[in-house]
């Protein structure tokens, strides 16, 4: 399934700064950051439980917010890119 994860942690202080890379190194293990807080994430059921728990484990509720958009296996038509960058094509190759 194709998910895109957002997530707004607050980092102004030290403790913040440490959730929001570890925020990051969770949806880097699962998927592509195509924004600085906005990676899109090709995953499997299995997989999509491991990293929302991860995620949700990480953050405090009273500070920081996740969204999670669902957009299925339909989702190249769903799907618009206009502006710079050119869009990561998510179902190709993983070239490290």
């Amino acid at each position: 399934m194709f998910v895109v994860v957002s997530y707004d942690v607050a980092s102004d202080e030290r403790s913040g700064q440490r959730r929001l890379r570890r925020v990051a190194r969770a949806c880097q293990n699962f998927g592509q950051r195509v924004q600085y807080s906005v990676f899109e994430c090709i995953v499997d059921p299995a997989q999509w439980v491991l990293l929302k728990e991860r995620l949700i484990s990480e953050i405090d509720p009273k500070k920081d917010s996740l969204r999670f958009y669902y957009l299925g296996s339909n989702w190249h038509r769903r799907v618009e890119h206009v502006g710079t960058k050119k869009p990561i094509e998510q179902d190709g190759p993983l070239i490290i």
